[in-house]
């Protein structure tokens, strides 16, 4: 499937505006604010979007993780959200009026939920929805989504499909594809001095996908992969994998997977394979400052993680935490609160809350005007009748043809003995996706 470019993606949506097609269309913790949403229905899914039409009310569903495999991501990513919308409507709202927020949960892919809380989106007219946080949830609604007309956003998809994507120009992520992250972190593999590298990745479209570029950079930078195991995450154990990582005695193992890494990381250690003798390396999805705190101290001093994003500024830590006082991780809360307010200045440029409306508007607020860098900064020159380019919290975004960040930055990180790797990166690498 190949991923709409601009002309191709300005048409779609034109298609989509002109034609009366019928529209075709949750998890716990659901909430709507007090204003009235879209005037949007949901209606089947087709192969162009329908034809939907706002209602000056600007509606933002969130599909984000509450519960699975993830859930460790979920608070920061609705803090970003949140704390955008409350800087939004202290500036004036949008179009005149407050947006109105839904939460809802996007579970993982061992549930039905993601598609549940879909459908109330739907039904509730969503114009835009943030989320998912997991890759293979995304996939599994994204078609339902865009079919009905509305705009999907997530701040954490980094699987490579989405770069090519049918998705009638309505998909689009702050998180940068993983073919950076895996360059980023088989460059470092080598770098640290490991010429035999093991492999230990979740079998889905994240984990396979992150192991490849992995592997091509590693190999390309003259280490060895001795052993790959691409694993069921569902499974009781991992002890069978983990024996043939041990046969090999790799220098250096890659973790690639999500909340069942503790559990790799007990049976790692249980046969002798532990981060003091092999060096480890986590990914954005396992690298978490809250799933490893109760095991020994020091088991993950000296690991390495990589995160897609730039620095969080204390600033804004400060402002994340007045939403919500709990915060222990900030993984893409940056990338959450700038996907919010992208969708709010492209409403804004297009003078309509309509999903194929603010997806035309995206790439434009993103890139080649004024620059700002906060909601009311760059409404006001919208006002002013200016062009803005919208820079973020997260980084430049700048959206390409895919609607993927066109430049990226991934933070480097390293536990300490407490078995967190903290806020701070020990260092940031900044490039280009295409390479």
């Amino acid at each position: 499937m190949i991923r709409i470019a601009p002309v191709g993606r300005a048409l779609a949506v034109l298609a989509a505006t002109s034609l009366t097609l019928t529209a075709c269309g949750g998890g716990g913790g659901d909430t709507a604010s007090e204003t009235s949403p879209s005037s949007a229905a949901p209606a089947a899914s087709s192969s162009a979007p329908a034809a939907t039409k706002g209602d000056g009310t600007l509606t933002i569903g969130t599909l984000l993780p509450q519960t699975g495999n993830l859930a460790f991501l979920g608070p920061p990513e609705f803090a970003g959200v949140d704390l955008a919308i409350k800087e939004i409507n202290e500036a004036g709202g949008v179009l005149g009026k407050p947006v109105a927020k839904i939460d809802t949960d996007s579970g993982d892919t061992t549930t039905n939920i993601a598609s549940q809380s879909v459908d109330k989106l739907l039904a509730q007219k969503a114009d835009a929805i943030v989320g998912a946080a997991s890759s293979s949830v995304s996939e599994s609604v994204v078609d339902k989504i865009t079919g009905a007309g509305v705009v999907q956003f997530s701040p954490a998809n980094t699987s490579d499909k989405f770069t090519t994507l049918n998705d009638q120009g309505l998909y689009f992520r702050t998180a940068p594809p993983d073919k950076l992250q895996g360059r980023v972190l088989g460059d470092l593999i080598v770098a640290d001095g490991s010429d035999t590298v093991a492999i230990f990745a979740m079998q889905d479209s994240y984990g396979t996908g992150l192991a490849d570029q992995v592997q091509k950079t590693v190999t390309d930078g003259g280490a060895e992969v001795v052993e790959r195991v691409d694993y069921d995450p569902k499974a009781a154990d991992f002890s069978a994998e983990v024996t043939k990582i041990k046969a090999k005695s790799p220098k250096a193992i890659v973790l690639i997977g999500f909340e069942e890494t503790s559990k790799v990381i007990q049976e790692l250690v249980k046969q002798g394979l532990p981060a003091s003798k092999h060096k480890w390396y986590m990914v954005d999805g396992n690298t978490s400052n809250t799933n490893y705190l109760k095991m020994p101290k020091g088991t993950l001093k000296g690991v390495k993680g990589t995160i897609p994003g730039a620095a969080a500024p204390e600033e804004f830590q400060k402002k994340l935490l007045e939403v919500d006082k709990e915060l222990e991780d900030f993984s893409y809360a940056p990338e959450s609160y700038d996907a919010a307010n992208l969708i709010a200045l492209a409403a804004e440029a297009a003078k309509s809350d309509a999903g194929v409306d603010i997806a035309a508007k995206l790439a434009e607020v993103s890139k080649g005007g004024e620059k700002c860098k906060s909601f009311k900064e760059c409404v006001d020159l919208l006002k002013a009748g200016k062009d803005i380019d919208y820079d973020g919290v997260s980084g430049p975004v700048e959206f390409n043809d895919a609607g993927d960040p066109a430049v990226a930055t991934i933070g480097i990180y390293e536990y300490g003995d407490d078995n967190k790797y903290g806020s701070k990166a020990i260092e940031y690498r900044t490039g280009n996706i295409a390479g």
